[in-house]
């Protein structure tokens, strides 16, 4: 079975919903999973996604914050959701395609300005979403899935516009890169990205505060495609459709793809 599936963090799919219908009718990826809904489920207007042929779906929203869905062209049921941390978070969803792969969709706590979790709850947050996911997927061995979102972390030295001067910036401390290299290596997951894509400077983030952000290019790679060992050989194609950075009114996340054939 080959799909390709695209991840974004659409920072209100409400206020964006032409945005990623531009992206379904230009770019046709069998799968796309959002972050950042911001939206109750029942509000998602998942009617206008069915009309362009993403006729299947899985969601946990709540108003206003975080908030997962997977839209699909492809029959999709709900594998469920795992509340990290017990706080009533939308942050995660799973649906599960016909031929038995388990997507699992990510939207993990930016962690705040400063990071010191004794002085900022944010970032401690963030790293116990962290200890908790390393725990799972280690007593839940990942088979024949894949986990993509924003997981607010841009992990090697090329996955931003400095490493030295973003190594006391929360998402390129040492710390965070290590929470997010356990959970890594507790669900023996392979970066999709990096595997096609290994070498160069590569962002799917820029910030709104930038007033040219394109020739400034101060980005950060914040949003993942993972794979389980099991499934890793079978993708290809991975990029960013840096351009999306650019449409009218944007995300201040491009999305992020890649193809599989499982």
């Amino acid at each position: 079975m080959k799909f390709t599936l695209a991840t974004w963090n659409i920072n209100s799919v409400r206020l964006r919903a032409d945005l990623v219908l531009k992206l379904l009718q230009e770019e046709s990826p069998d799968i796309l999973c959002l972050q950042e809904c911001k939206s109750p489920v029942e509000n998602i207007p998942f009617d206008l996604f069915a009309q362009a042929g993403y006729g299947h779906w899985v969601a946990r929203g709540q108003k206003g914050y975080n908030g997962v869905a997977i839209l699909s062209r492809l029959p999709l049921e709900d594998a469920g959701h795992i509340d990290w941390c017990g706080r009533g978070d939308a942050r995660h969803v799973a649906g599960r395609l016909e031929n038995g792969v388990t997507i699992h969709n990510c939207y993990i706590p930016a962690g705040g300005d400063v990071p010191d979790r004794e002085v900022n709850e944010k970032f401690g947050h963030k790293l116990d979403t962290l200890t908790e996911m390393r725990d799972h997927f280690r007593d839940s061995r990942p088979a024949k899935s894949i986990l993509v979102g924003d997981l607010n972390i841009a992990p090697r030295e090329d996955d931003v516009w400095s490493h030295k001067q973003l190594l006391k910036i929360v998402s390129h401390t040492p710390v965070e890169v290590a929470h997010l290299g356990d959970v890594q290596d507790a669900g023996n997951w392979v970066d999709i990205t990096r595997q096609d894509i290994p070498e160069g400077l590569l962002y799917s983030w820029w910030s709104y505060r930038a007033r040219d952000w394109d020739t400034a290019d101060k980005g950060r790679r914040l949003d993942h495609i993972w794979a389980s060992g099991d499934i890793a050989a079978g993708a290809h194609g991975s990029r960013i459709l840096r351009d999306a950075r650019g449409w009218t009114q944007p995300s201040d996340h491009a999305p992020v793809f890649a193809s599989f054939e499982v």
